[in-house]
């Protein structure tokens, strides 16, 4: 499981302002728990944190463990964590299939057998007939579907979601977080969560902390 010790950042806007988004922050992922939110206003360094823990972005002090092993200095691609981004963050110049196989593909396994497993995939999010499309021409939930394939195509150890239902509007947002919850539970993957938004932490998590002044407090 995730565990951060001591862990250091601060950070100083363009205007030379500075503050601590960590100040020896540790915090141990909670036993029988799947979906754990992190909240906080915006600016308190919630998108920061989560990069620092999928290897985005360096602490300036502290560690980063997964299962009792020191994955600080490890690279993004060797923690197996997946990172989703609050605009999806899908290559516009890829295929529909093609997005869902590149994680695929930077692991190393050929273009034939990439595809062939996103195409699968997709079938199973409903997607099978966009497969061949460009994202630009997917709807704002097709092209999250598309995020969350991308996502879990590579059995990530860790889901890293930040801010994932901001783009959409309010009844799409409600019927997302029901088949996030429910496509993540069947993956059996761990998720930390990022948002703002305390009525979407309560529907997609099992405990949740608020992040503030470098340190975290726990909610539920």
């Amino acid at each position: 499981m995730l565990e951060l010790v001591n862990i250091n950042k601060r950070y100083t806007d363009a205007a030379g302002s500075s503050w601590d988004i960590a100040s020896n922050l540790s915090w141990q992922w909670p036993a029988s728990h799947n979906t754990v939110a992190l909240l906080g206003p915006s600016g308190t360094g919630k998108t920061t944190l989560l990069r620092m823990v999928a290897g985005l972005e360096p602490v300036q002090g502290g560690r980063v463990l997964w299962d009792r092993v020191d994955v600080t200095d490890w690279p993004p691609e060797q923690r197996r964590f997946a990172l989703m981004f609050q605009d999806f963050a899908l290559f516009p110049h890829l295929s529909v299939q093609d997005n869902v196989a590149f994680g695929l593909r930077e692991q190393g396994m050929g273009t034939a057998a990439s595809r062939a497993a996103a195409t699968e995939l997709l079938a199973s999010f409903g997607l099978a007939d966009k497969a061949r499309q460009a994202t630009t021409a997917l709807s704002g939930g097709e092209q999250q579907r598309v995020a969350l394939a991308r996502a879990l195509i590579i059995q990530p150890k860790l889901l890293l979601l930040d801010e994932p239902f901001s783009a959409l509007d309010a009844d799409l947002r409600v019927h997302m977080r029901e088949e996030f919850r429910q496509r993540v539970a069947s993956a059996g993957t761990k998720v930390l969560l990022v948002t703002h938004d305390e009525s979407e932490a309560k529907a997609m998590a099992s405990a949740a902390w608020h992040l503030q002044s470098g340190g975290l407090e726990r909610l539920w």
